[in-house]
């Protein structure tokens, strides 16, 4: 049980061996309700001495985690402070209260509400994660749950309520920790796992069905179909006296004229729905449900009285959902993408409205998919991966913005938000630029949710066809591939949830006390197996290739798309062409894939590709589930046998029956990399006298790796030379 020491104005409560909980409240009424951020403060047995009235310290409490100190009186630098065991600090290992932002703490950050308008990084908040081995999260000012009321509650008064976590750089467990703390992330449909089509476009009814048709045509799998704002009433349909159109919840039928059609065709073609949702002006009297909202909740509907929007008002909510969401999801729609762009509360005694849309809305979706809820909404603070997923916001097409964008999805993880779901593409101004849109998209693929979107404008749209060739055919072979992982993006979401291992997680989480896990801020690993370093500036135009810095721990490492060689412990500039990306895996590494791609996912799939990096035994644990039914299988890889051998345990019988297990085996050998100069040569933009000199050195069956690299120091352009020392190093990786 927890730790608990008192006194007339102050609380401390020992939740782990290092995670101390610290409150002052000068009318001594402590809380222990759970707040919107905080659900459980109940963990198991902790190892704490308490020590009072000791060498002019009121209390000292000691763990195997930190020591702390109070003097008595007002919180203050002066009277509180706690040595942490395990720091890195370079000048001291003790935290004073109330020196969180004084610019000494290298906290690893967290992440932000929202990207809207963003071109390039912006703010970030803090994290729980610090370099150097201990952060503080503030509950002050946070509303107290009444979960049998189901209200919302403010403080009565000004108290202080805090978290010390003193884990040092032990991260995965005190981010496992945290969600023991503030709750887990639940577990995502398989649905949403796949790609999402979306935009901000006046589509008719016909056009949008005749785009689909196109994707599936051209064997692009779409998962999830999003209709924007147009679906409903626009501006030239709405009366001005009843304000913006901005809000609606009745079919644009100018637009969509069998709506319920349109939406059973989607669903028949294997795709969910979701529409757009921008509550803020309520239900006014234009609307199709108008009459019902207006009878539940006593409007005078003779002056048109409105229904204002107001999720803390338990009769407003059950309108919202009962009389305005119920109706339109019994038509089809399966999902919410909440669009909440008004702020946060006015006042201190107002609890943020995006906080409770974004928790009315995802409970009442697990009420209607028994448990398979999920909402599209924006980041409302500490406790928000309780309601997945997230909506990053509008973010400028820009090279800036795709640079941003992987670092500010790794750090997410560090205050527990896994699932951002961004723009992919980015959604306004900027140029027309194929190079751009693939690379983002290729990030995309490798993120926790790929969601395609842009915004009204004729010439912005994301479909691959648009671009020319190789753009197109990477594009699309890029969307093949997120269905094609679905298994193994799937059996990431159970850890997610499960074991709170982010799906997409930073390097320093498992590499620490490594410089480069820290220096690397694009680079992160992807589930348990990939190591993804996305390329994010257009290319050189030497080598006509795109490049990106990538650190490669110790190991022996394989790329994924070519199968060449590198050994780890290094820190090497990677380029590829367009139409692939840096990504890695260790040898032994196994990576289940659905071959079907353009199957339903939903339906675990009948077959089975197991791709196997050779070189190492290997070992590998899928989990599938529908709904909250799990299925494992444990597949395990024997080097010298070449022998694939599993395990499956499923007590509930959701594999099917029929299922057929196949396996690729993938060697690197000596004539890929030659394959792959021969390639490089062949673009880049030197005399071809030279370009034939390098290779047939390269290709010499005398060939010396020091001698080789020599000669390519005598090259002029940095970029081509660091190009083909990569060649040159897996060679010798080999």
């Amino acid at each position: 049980m927890n730790k608990i020491v008192k006194g007339k104005n102050y609380r401390f409560t020992v939740i782990t061996d290092y995670l101390l909980r610290i409150e002052e409240d000068p009318e001594g009424e402590f809380e222990d309700r759970p707040t919107v951020s905080i659900l459980n403060r109940n963990f198991a047995s902790v190892h704490a001495k308490v020590i009072e009235n000791n060498n002019g310290h009121l209390v000292e409490i000691i763990t195997p985690g930190f020591h702390l100190y109070y003097d008595g009186g007002k919180f203050s630098p002066d009277t509180l402070y706690v040595d942490v065991k395990k720091a890195y600090s370079l000048y001291q290992n003790r935290w004073y209260f109330g020196t969180e932002n004084d610019g000494r703490h290298k906290n690893l950050k967290g992440t932000a509400r929202t990207l809207d308008h963003g071109d390039g990084a912006v703010p970030l908040e803090d994290g729980i994660m610090s370099k150097d081995g201990f952060s503080y999260l503030d509950d002050s000012k946070n509303f107290i749950f009444n979960k049998a009321e189901d209200e919302f509650i403010p403080r009565d008064h000004k108290v202080i309520d805090g978290y010390l976590f003193a884990y040092g750089r032990e991260y995965q467990k005190e981010l496992k920790d945290f969600y023991k703390l503030t709750g887990p992330t639940p577990l995502i449909p398989r649905y949403a796992l796949g790609n999402w089509w979306s935009r901000f476009y006046p589509y008719t009814q016909a056009e949008y069905k005749k785009l689909m048709e196109k994707f599936d045509e051209k064997q692009i799998p779409i998962n999830v179909s999003v209709l924007d704002m147009d679906w409903h009433k626009n501006a030239s349909q709405v009366p001005q006296k009843y304000g913006s159109a901005w809000t609606g919840y009745s079919w644009n039928k100018d637009l969509f004229p069998e709506p319920d059609k349109l939406l059973k065709w989607l669903h028949d073609d294997g795709k969910k729905v979701s529409l757009n949702d921008h509550p803020a002006s309520g239900i006014r009297a234009f609307e199709d449900c108008y009459k019902k909202v207006a009878e539940d909740l006593h409007l005078n509907t003779k002056e048109e009285e409105p229904a204002t929007f107001d999720l803390s008002n338990s009769r407003f909510r059950k309108a919202y959902f009962d009389d305005v969401h119920r109706s339109l999801e019994n038509q089809g729609v399966d999902l919410w993408w909440l669009d909440w762009q008004q702020g946060k509360a006015k006042t201190s005694d107002q609890l943020d409205p995006l906080w409770l849309l974004n928790h009315y809305v995802y409970e009442d979706s697990n009420k209607t998919t028994s448990g398979d809820g999920l909402i599209l909404s924006r980041y409302a603070g500490p406790g928000s991966h309780r309601y997945p997923l997230g909506f990053s916001g509008d973010t400028v097409i820009s090279w800036d913005s795709l640079d941003f964008q992987p670092y500010f999805t790794i750090t997410a993880a560090n205050i527990g938000y896994t699932w951002w779901s961004h723009d992919i593409g980015g959604h306004m101004h900027g140029t027309f630029d194929g190079e751009l849109a693939t690379r983002w998209l290729q990030f995309g693929v490798f993120s926790p949710i790929n969601r395609l979107h842009s915004s009204n404008n004729l010439f912005s749209g994301k479909e691959p066809w648009n671009y020319r060739i190789d753009y197109e055919k990477t594009q699309e072979k890029f969307l093949r591939l997120r269905d094609k992982f679905i298994p193994y993006i799937d059996t990431a979401n159970y850890h997610t949830h499960a074991d709170g291992v982010p799906i997409v997680k930073p390097l320093y989480y498992d590499y620490p006390n490594e410089d480069q896990a820290y220096a690397r801020k694009n680079e992160y690993i992807f589930g348990n197996e990939i190591l993804i370093s996305p390329i994010t500036k257009p290319h050189d135009h030497s080598t006509q290739m795109g490049h990106t810095k990538t650190w490669l721990p110790e190991g022996d490492w394989i790329d994924y798309f070519t199968h060449l060689p590198y050994k780890g412990d290094t820190v090497i500039n990677t380029y590829r062409s367009v139409e692939n990306m840096p990504v890695f895996v260790k040898r032994g590494a196994i990576i289940i894939t659905n071959p079907e791609c353009m199957k339903n996912i939903e339906i675990l799939p009948h077959n089975l590709e197991v791709e196997i990096f050779a070189g190492k035994n290997g070992k590998y644990e899928l989990i599938e589930h529908s709904s909250d039914k799990i299925a494992k299988t444990t597949f395990t890889w024997d080097d010298k046998a070449e022998k694939l051998e599993w395990r499956v345990e499923d007590p509930a019988n959701i594999i099917p029956r029929d299922r057929k297990i196949s396996k690729v085996i993938y060697k690197p050998n000596e004539t890929k990399v030659i394959d792959e100069m021969r390639g490089r040569l062949q673009k880049a933009h030197i005399s071809f006298d030279l370009k034939q000199q390098i290779f047939d050195e390269f290709n010499s069956s005398s060939y010396n790796y020091a001698h080789f690299t020599n000669m390519l120091d005598t090259l002029k352009d940095e970029n081509l030379r660091s190009s083909l020392n990569e060649l040159a190093y897996i060679r010798e990786s080999d």
